[in-house]
């Protein structure tokens, strides 16, 4: 999967993947997690706390959402940007890197006096995240092995939907408490660890070596790459439609008090930590059952929660299943776009989670436009309906005439 240079390091070394000690595998892939579980927590929790920084601001909620906004467009840009430019380092090196740019952008995010700089810090902040999860994939396949890509990126991913159980519900009651401020201050604190962590158990390797910008650049000239990222971000924007307004959906249109949105926000993200898990099998076995299964039940969701959203009892629910269904297709994407460009790895990582992040924004703005032309918050995943049946439609059109698809 990874090319024959990757996989001639992984056999040269003394450090293999077959012959890494059970202990030292596991703390490796826990720093991973815990770093994906900080950029998480910081992404989602934005969303949770939205109302909170838009009214310190002075702001209404559509012009909150540029916060949201800044920080995918960090990790569109920053994606292939920062993986092409430390093309050659290490990937525990860069893996640092990234990670301690994330903790500063956060800290700035704490000392925003203005919308403007808050989104500034964001799209900082944004920046590693695409090439850490790109990094992060590849270190994780070492220790995996190449024929179990999916559960490997599905790893790396774990954190992020965990953060989305228990680390952005937390962060959200910490602004509610002590300020939104402060939540980003933890944050940061919380990603200061992670970096030991990383600094501590990452295995010092050759085989994690980079490789040249020539080869990264090159998964770029295939046609079916540009397919499945187009894919990607229209396709997965639903979650972010619905994610970006949890709190004005939770206390304006279900009528629950503030203090339930953090719940929310766990419901939604065991959901999607389901998913995640489920999609990591489904990747590895077919090629693309898990993106055409995800995206159906997400659409079929999405038409309930804007019909009968109100209801608690059928609001609930419908979050569970819309962040299931759609980060079941997520591992999906990552091993198919890797397998179109098998020597281009990190980049096909950063490419993956770049397209879910100009998934974020046009959530986010499809949801934004439809509040700005006065419609209740309840149909703004009606935005992302539209957005994930084009996606889908363009996976119909495109991806199945690929001579690297054996079946769906």
């Amino acid at each position: 999967m990874f090319g024959k240079a990757y996989e001639a390091q992984c056999q040269a070394t003394k450090f293999a993947p077959s012959s890494a000690h059970h202990e030292s595998q596991a703390l490796a892939l826990f720093s991973l997690a815990l770093g994906s579980f900080c950029i998480g927590t910081s992404e989602f929790a934005s969303m949770g706390i939205i109302q909170l920084y838009a009214e310190d601001f002075g702001i209404d909620i559509p012009t909150a959402t540029n916060a949201i906004t800044g920080y995918a467009f960090g990790v569109v840009l920053g994606a292939p940007l920062a993986t092409l430019v430390a093309a050659r380092l290490n990937r525990r090196t860069l893996l640092l890197c990234l990670m301690a740019l994330w903790v500063v952008g956060n800290v700035l995010s704490s000392m925003a006096s203005n919308i403007g700089l808050f989104a500034a810090a964001r799209f900082i902040s944004g920046v590693p995240q695409g090439a850490y999860f790109g990094a992060g994939a590849v270190v994780a396949a070492y220790f995996f092995g190449a024929d179990r890509a999916g559960k490997a990126f599905a790893l790396v991913m774990t954190g992020l939907t965990i953060a989305t159980i228990f680390g952005s519900p937390l962060a959200t009651f910490l602004g509610q408490t002590l300020g939104w401020r402060n939540t980003y201050l933890a944050m940061a604190a919380l990603g200061a660890v992670a970096l030991l962590a990383l600094f501590l158990f990452v295995p010092r390797t050759d085989a994690l070596h980079g490789g040249s910008v020539f080869h990264e650049l090159s998964g770029l000239r295939r046609w079916n790459v540009w397919a499945i990222i187009v894919v990607a971000a229209l396709g997965i924007s639903s979650i972010f439609a619905v994610y970006a307004f949890i709190g004005p959906l939770v206390t304006d249109v279900v009528q629950l008090d503030q203090s339930t949105i953090p719940l929310t926000l766990g419901v939604f993200g065991v959901g999607m930590t389901v998913g995640n898990a489920v999609g990591g099998q489904l990747a590895d076995t077919f090629a693309f059952r898990g993106l055409i299964l995800g995206y159906g039940i997400t659409l079929i969701l999405l038409v309930i929660l804007s019909c009968f959203g109100t209801n608690a009892w059928v609001f609930m629910p419908c979050l569970f299943g819309v962040g299931a269904a759609m980060m079941a297709a997520i591992p999906t994407i990552q091993v198919r776009m890797t397998h179109f460009a098998p020597e281009a790895p990190t980049l096909m990582g950063a490419m993956n989670l770049a397209a879910l992040n100009v998934a974020n924004a046009l959530g986010a703005w499809g949801g934004g436009l439809v509040i700005a032309a006065g419609y209740s918050v309840l149909f703004s995943p009606l935005a992302g309906f539209v957005l994930t049946a084009a996606g889908l439609l363009v996976y119909f059109i495109a991806l199945p005439r690929s001579a690297s698809v054996v079946q769906a």
